[in-house]
């Protein structure tokens, strides 16, 4: 019976183990991320740093900021800064990534694109 539950408590560990290895994600860390304007009368560029943990985009000072990352390196944010908002979708791959954004700032209309950089 020791031997018994002994192994039942291995096996229960491993299980929580597993569970949590396969909550993180490849792209879990520290990113930095420029946004460039290509068309529209919003800032030329932005540019700040986000943490992805488990897939989950967040920025530690943005609170209303909401991002996702699919296993596949598809990434969807939107954030919401004041009278200024955007939403983007794009991939991350290995430690870079691209896409494109849209938004406004104020009563103006903007979009272009945007690149991320693991550090």
């Amino acid at each position: 019976m020791k031997k018994l539950s002994t192994c039942v408590a291995a096996v229960g560990c491993l299980v929580a183990f597993v569970s949590v290895a396969q909550a993180r994600s490849a792209y879990d860390g520290s990113w930095d991320l420029i946004f460039v304007t290509q068309r529209g009368a919003c800032d030329a560029t932005y540019d700040f740093t986000v943490n992805i943990t488990d897939g989950i985009v967040t920025h530690p000072n943005l609170v209303r900021f909401r991002g996702y990352v699919a296993r596949s390196g598809i990434v969807r944010a939107s954030v919401t800064v004041q009278d200024k908002f955007a939403s983007g979708a794009g991939r991350l791959s290995g430690n870079s990534g691209r896409g494109t954004w849209s938004g406004y700032s104020g009563s103006a209309r903007c979009s272009g694109y945007w690149t991320a950089q693991r550090n």
